[in-house]
Formats: structure tokens, C-alpha cells, sequence
């Protein structure tokens, strides 16, 4: 028995040796010359430079979409991509139209603000209420219902900087949650600390929820250096009123689309290789890094590949839409491919900013796990390392990779993005093009040798 065991161990161990060899030789070369050729490109930054030029700030649903729509099918035709079509998303549309603060008392002075997404008005001319402080999220949770009736609540949690932006998903909820949790508990409006680690005057912006049954009150973010002036008022232990006044327009439904291009693979074309961005973007700034680098890295990483040679599987870009109001594009899409999900060999979607790839992760089978060592391999001269995170492919596939779609996360420097992540500053000048050019070398590498190895990520 001892003698089967060990045999068919053995067995097991030639096959993991075969499976290892099976990414041929060329690939792996062709890989590193396009890792070389990556790091001196300049296309990333043209197609951005274009997008954020031609088009600006993309407001799903807004004029600006409908022009960043037309600017992607005519982006991928004048690249080469073999076909380019666009598919429906219904979306709501929502349109900032003013917003201002002021405390009344006891120091008179305007603060900066900005209303968060899908924020209901104030009454015309605005409202005065006197504010009630919590420090977290968490607080207000506990907080006795009714307890904050007629006031306005101020949540003055700070984000943590970090080089992969943790402290986004520990302040978040003050954004997500905080204006339903606030109306739950009587108050009439609510002003949140910015999601950010600046110390600009730019307050940050982003999408909020309201729950079902519970009144709809108007939300907005102060600026870090406005609540940090709100804080030191509050030290003063004396009441503090605020004024604020917010307007803003809805509208039930319109269309986006979902912009997607591919190369045909030669040998396997119904294979898919599915990665892209996000199209959309808040109004304020003009999407430089999120997630108009996302649309230009995987577009050149695409482009690069095909110039070098034809891949056997097909890459598909998708420019998603309407992801920063709800991942619209992202949800749609896996209901129109549903169908072909075990056509869709691997996917991930690049929406971090433009700071450097600092990590590969994976959700992927075991049988495959070599050809994530084979790619990380080749990103070790970008420093690229291990994660031992699962990827989640990101908003907009995470419906794809819920579903079983295998996935990888190229995770990016993060210490300076949440800076200017949603705010007036997101401009092409905070990308460092060769940072810009290390992501299409990785996500070159990425997408190489997922296109042309023979074997499978499945899950």
C-alpha cells in the first residue's frame, strides 16, 4: 500500500512538474520584451491625456458621459481593436447644483463643503440646526433613536494614510451609512469628516445610500482642514450652529453603455480575457486617476500586446459605466454575459489610481497557481510581490468573480491617492507618467501570459 501511495504521489508530483512547464518559452520571453517596451511607452499617458482633454469630468449620465461614451468607441477604433460595440446600462442620474456651509454660531465663518452623491436638497434657502459631534461612525450606530432630532449630525472620524489604503474601508461608512443611520436618528441633515488623507480645502465627494422607510436628509463632506476649524469650535464646549444649504436634481432613469473592445485571439478567439476601468467619474475634477488611468493602462497594455503578436485567447477592455453611482456597468455586465462566464478564463479591472503595481493577488485554482508564480516572476524587476490577499475583481467584475469567474488584483500604491481621490484635484498633473508606465508593464505581463497559456484558472 505504502508502495501505491508513494507512487501515486509521484504521479501527482510529474504532473504539477508538466503543468509547470506547459507556459512555453516564448511566451515567457515575449512577456519580459513587453514588460521593457511597457516602461518606455508613452501610450497610457496619450489616451489619458485625451480622455481628460477631449472629455473632462464624466458624471454618469450627464452630457459629458454621453461625449466619453463616443470618445471610447472612437479610442479603441483608432488603436486597431478588432471589434468595438457598446451595450445599455440603465442608470439614475443625480446633478450637483450648489452647496454651501457656514457656521452661525458661536464663531461665524463659511466651511468648505461638497454634497455627497445622490444627496436630497434642503429646503429652499437652506437650514439652521444646531450640529451633534460624533467621533466615529460607530458612535452614531449606538446613539439612542430620536436622539438627534432636528439637529444636524457631524461624524469627525479621520482616515488613516496607508500604502494600501485600509483606512478607506474603516471611514467609508461614515459616507455609505452615516445619512441613513443619521435620519434614523431624528436628525435632519448630516456632514461628514471628507474620506481622505489631504489637508487641502478640496472635500471629498462620493456616493451615499438613504434606506428604505427612512427619511432622505441632505449629506455633504467638509474639507479635513474645514473639520479640523469644526473641531477646535467644538473644543469650546459651547453649542455650535451650522448652516447649510445644498441643491441638487434628479432624475429617475437614462442610458449609459457599457464601451468594450477586443483582439481576437487566434487560436482560441471564444476565450476571454476580460479587464478595463471604469468610464465615468465624479464632476469635480476631471477623472485623471480615478479611473481614467484605469481605461489607459488596460487600453495600452491591450494595444502593446497585439502590436507584438496576435493573442491566442481574446483580450477584452471594458470601459464600465456609472460605477461611482452604484457599479451600474459592472452589475450589467454580468447579467449580458452570464451565458459565456466559462468563456471568461480570467478578468481584473484596474481602478486604484495610477501609483505603482506593489502586489499581485489571485483567485484562481490550485492547477494554475504556477503561471501566477511564471507572472510574478516576470513583475519582479517593477517590485512587484505576492499578496496574500483573495481578488475580488474589483467593483466593476466583482459580479463576474461572485459568479466564478477566476480573477488577479494588481494592487497599487495608495499612499497619496485617497489625497485626491473624488475631489477638484483629481487632474492629469498628479499622474507620474512613469508610474503610469510601470502598470502597463504589469498589466502586460498580466494579460500575456493569461492570453497565450494552454490551461485553465478555474476556481
Amino acid at each position: 500500500m505504502r508502495q501505491i501511495i508513494l507512487g501515486f504521489t509521484f504521479s501527482i508530483a510529474l504532473c504539477a512538474a508538466a503543468s509547470a512547464q506547459e507556459i512555453a518559452p516564448q511566451t515567457i520571453q515575449q512577456a519580459a520584451e513587453l514588460r521593457e517596451q511597457a516602461l518606455k511607452s508613452d501610450l497610457a499617458w496619450k489616451v489619458l491625456e485625451s480622455l481628460t482633454t477631449e472629455v473632462g469630468p464624466r458624471l454618469a449620465g450627464s452630457d459629458a458621459d454621453k461625449a466619453a461614451v463616443k470618445w471610447g468607441m472612437a479610442k479603441f477604433k483608432e488603436l486597431g481593436f478588432d471589434k468595438v460595440w457598446t451595450e445599455p446600462v440603465n442608470i439614475p442620474v443625480w446633478q450637483r447644483i450648489h452647496q454651501s456651509a457656514a457656521v452661525i454660531s458661536p464663531y461665524p465663518q463659511s466651511l468648505n463643503i461638497t454634497a455627497l452623491g445622490g444627496s436630497v436638497s434642503t429646503k429652499q434657502g437652506g437650514i439652521t440646526a444646531q450640529i451633534m459631534h460624533f467621533a466615529t461612525y460607530e458612535d452614531l450606530v449606538a446613539a439612542p433613536v430620536g436622539s438627534a432630532k432636528g439637529k444636524i449630525v457631524y461624524i469627525s472620524n479621520k482616515m488613516e494614510r496607508h500604502p494600501s489604503g485600509r483606512g478607506y474601508g474603516k471611514s467609508g461608512p461614515a459616507r455609505f451609512l452615516g445619512p441613513a443611520e443619521a435620519a434614523r436618528k431624528g436628525a435632519i441633515a448630516i456632514v461628514i469628516r471628507s474620506v481622505g488623507t489631504d489637508n487641502q480645502r478640496s472635500p471629498h465627494t462620493g456616493m451615499t445610500s438613504y434606506a428604505q422607510g427612512v427619511d432622505k436628509i441632505p449629506a455633504a463632506a467638509l474639507s479635513n482642514p474645514d473639520a479640523d476649524q469644526l473641531d477646535r469650535i467644538l473644543l469650546r464646549k459651547q453649542p455650535v450652529t451650522l448652516k447649510l444649504d445644498i441643491k441638487t436634481a434628479e432624475q429617475a432613469q437614462a442610458i449609459s453603455y457599457n464601451v468594450i473592445g477586443e483582439i481576437t485571439g487566434s487560436e482560441r478567439p471564444q476565450e476571454i480575457i476580460a479587464i478595463g476601468g471604469h468610464l465615468d467619474s465624479w464632476d469635480q475634477g476631471t477623472g485623471a486617476v480615478d479611473d481614467g488611468a484605469g481605461i489607459a493602462i488596460t487600453v495600452a497594455a491591450a494595444k502593446l500586446i497585439a502590436e507584438q503578436q496576435r493573442p491566442k485567447r481574446t483580450i477584452r477592455v471594458v470601459m464600465f459605466a456609472a460605477e461611482e453611482i452604484g457599479v451600474f456597468g459592472g452589475n450589467q455586465y454580468a447579467v449580458a454575459h452570464k451565458d459565456e462566464l466559462n468563456n471568461h478564463i480570467i478578468g481584473a479591472e484596474s481602478d486604484g489610481g495610477a501609483g505603482n503595481v506593489l502586489a499581485l493577488s489571485s483567485n484562481v485554482g490550485r492547477q494554475s497557481l504556477h503561471a501566477i508564480d511564471a507572472m510574478l516572476a516576470l513583475m519582479a524587476p517593477l517590485t512587484v510581490v505576492r499578496s496574500d490577499k483573495v481578488a475580488g475583481g474589483s467593483a466593476d467584475f466583482g459580479p463576474m468573480v461572485k459568479a466564478g469567474m477566476p480573477a488577479v488584483g494588481l494592487e497599487q500604491d495608495h499612499l497619496v491617492y485617497f489625497d485626491i481621490h473624488h475631489t477638484p484635484d483629481d487632474t492629469l498633473n498628479k499622474v507620474v507618467p512613469a508610474e503610469l508606465a510601470q502598470n502597463v508593464a504589469a498589466w502586460a505581463i498580466f494579460v500575456k501570459i493569461a492570453a497565450d497559456w494552454k490551461g485553465r484558472f478555474d476556481r
